[in-house]
């Protein structure tokens, strides 16, 4: 599968990475940063830095969206550290991010290798939005794409209604839901939440000897202090690597085929995944306007979570399946 990584990183994202570039069917193409857990250029930095430490020094990084299309910038460092890894950046990347944007980059990619490329974005959908903009075609020009973000059913994580990646930029995500893509996947929190990594598969990952573990132990420590404040217990949630899991085994989830918007006026519920839910046929004359013209989208509802953790530590450990 070859993959154009829209991301924010941010912890987790890195641990996406980190999986990855651990698996023998996964080529990143290139990647492209997003405003979100940091600025979009520490968050293109940060994946300099990752891609170097697995060796992908090839692998282009562009600089994207610096802003929200709409509202303020708003970004997550009480939660990935001020460095956007948890304290673990370190040095700056020997890498510099290419001189054009992430939307203009995912643009001409799509039109180089039309049908071929799988677009995952795990941050807000500024980006994604742009190109669309940019080139209406983009749709029918990818292959597939899978987006993390949302709540169709369960709390949010940054309001009691929105989870952070749609709350960051509501109106990308609404653009970007009616965009016509034909074969898009929602990973939100209603099967990330249910990946939890706890304290004794924390322990395992911090006992492996690997640079790439040790990398992530220190990154999941930090990460897995944030969420202890939360959930009482030692452990953490794995949203972005379960999205990139996903994006290459979707077996590993079921879903609910289903068109969605985003609440954009909501006082209190803007960035909330907008679900027609409801078992009614089409006779029962009951109005839905928000649905309209939107093709259904893939929302994970269930995932195998023990499978997936298997698989990510033994990403972590130099030993893909």
């Amino acid at each position: 599968m070859h993959i154009v990584l829209d991301t924010d990183p941010g912890v987790d994202d890195a641990l996406a990475i980190l999986y990855l570039t651990a698996q023998t069917d996964a080529n990143i193409v290139a990647v492209g940063s997003v405003h979100g857990n940091v600025t979009a250029d520490l968050a293109a930095h940060n994946a300099l830095r990752v891609l170097e430490l697995v060796g992908l020094d090839h692998v282009p990084v562009a600089v994207g969206a610096a802003r929200p299309l709409a509202q303020p910038l708003h970004t997550a460092e009480f939660v990935h550290g001020s460095d956007g890894l948890g304290g673990q950046a370190g040095p700056p990347p020997r890498g510099r991010p290419v001189g054009h944007s992430a939307a203009e980059q995912l643009v001409r990619l799509a039109r180089e290798s039309p049908g071929e490329l799988t677009l995952l974005a795990l941050g807000p959908l500024t980006n994604i939005a742009i190109a669309l903009l940019l080139e209406p075609r983009l749709p029918d020009l990818l292959r597939s794409v899978v987006v993390m973000g949302g709540a169709l059913t369960v709390p949010g994580n940054i309001t009691p209604y929105a989870d952070a990646n749609f709350w960051h930029d509501p109106e990308a995500a609404d653009l970007v839901f009616n965009g016509g893509f034909p074969d898009l996947t929602v990973v939100g929190l209603d099967v990330t939440e249910i990946t939890y990594a706890d304290a004794g598969w924390l322990d395992a990952v911090a006992a492996l000897p690997n640079p790439r573990a040790k990398f992530a132990a220190a990154l999941l420590d930090h990460y897995a202090g944030f969420y202890s404040t939360m959930f009482g217990r030692r452990g953490c949630t794995l949203h972005d690597p379960l999205a990139a899991a996903i994006a290459l085994d979707p077996e590993l989830a079921t879903y609910r085929h289903i068109p969605l918007g985003v609440e954009l006026h909501g006082t209190h519920t803007r960035g909330q995944i907008i679900a027609d839910l409801r078992d009614i046929s089409d006779d029962n004359h009951i109005e839905n306007h928000f649905t309209d013209g939107r093709a259904a989208v893939k929302v994970a509802v269930t995932t195998d979570a023990p499978t997936f953790l298997r698989r990510m530590f033994l990403a972590l450990e130099d030993a893909p399946e």
